[in-house]
């Protein structure tokens, strides 16, 4: 790392963090026992950060957590990320690593939408374009976001939306679609075999925000004559790994990791 580090902002960026990884509330003495900082220390920069509004005190207590500002501040940076532009390296990675096609791609209004499609160098036909609406039941893009919705959204959604079919491999049955969720919870990732179009076998992946909700997903689309199991294995790892550093960089910490 090149550059002076300023001491005191470090000091008080060490204190706001640790709040994350010990608790809600803590006095000035455990702050202080805890980063190894005498108490006056501790104090100066307490009651700035509290001046400031990234710190409040409770008026019984006398602990203080996190304040309001720092809440504000999460607003403006979720507000402000791109997914597109933290995808679009990692989209460009994945085609060249695997020469298919992949897209990225988000929920609006109980479907999903194409942001993003980047084809590989053997050219495959596929209906998406940027800016296509497509069902969420049959697409592995729509069925990897579906998945991690609230059981009230997903049986909303299945009573509502007509479950059509595109070939004959695709669900049409709430139940079956359910289960086929539940799976996708358990697995990880999603698996459109032949289900929007045929000939086409697809792996989807669902990217989590900065609160762990999931309203976009990436996938990898190729002919299923190309998609044997071991080349569909390696679809499988490189876009669910893709998707995990995605999430990552809008914010979300796994529960493995917290």
């Amino acid at each position: 790392m090149t550059g002076k580090i300023i001491q005191s902002v470090d000091r008080a960026i060490d204190i706001l963090e640790l709040f994350m990884a010990t608790g809600p509330e803590l006095s000035i003495k455990e702050i202080s026992e805890k980063l190894g900082l005498s108490k006056s220390t501790a104090h100066g920069i307490i009651k700035t950060l509290e001046h400031r509004g990234y710190l409040q005190q409770d008026p019984e207590s006398l602990k203080y957590r996190l304040g309001i500002k720092l809440f504000e501040l999460g607003n403006v940076v979720g507000s402000s990320m791109d997914i597109r532009k933290i995808a679009s390296p990692l989209i460009r990675s994945l085609v060249e690593e695997l020469s298919e096609t992949v897209h990225l791609a988000v929920m609006e209004r109980e479907e999903v939408v194409y942001v993003e499609k980047l084809e590989g160098p053997r050219t495959l036909t596929i209906y998406s374009h940027v800016g296509k609406r497509a069902p969420v039941h049959c697409t592995g893009v729509g069925k990897a976001i579906l998945a991690y919705q609230s059981d009230e959204l997903i049986d909303r959604m299945l009573e509502t939306e007509e479950l059509v079919a595109h070939t004959q491999h695709t669900l049409t049955d709430a139940a079956a679609v359910k289960e086929h969720l539940n799976n996708i919870r358990e697995n990880g990732y999603a698996v459109d075999d032949e289900e929007i179009e045929l000939g086409l076998k697809c792996v989807a992946a669902p990217i989590f925000d900065h609160q762990g909700n999931v309203t976009a997903s990436i996938s990898c689309s190729a002919p299923k004559v190309r998609a044997d199991d071991e080349r569909f294995a390696e679809m499988v790892g490189k876009i669910t790994a893709a998707a995990s550093e995605i999430s990552a960089a809008l914010g979300y910490r796994s529960p493995q990791t917290v």
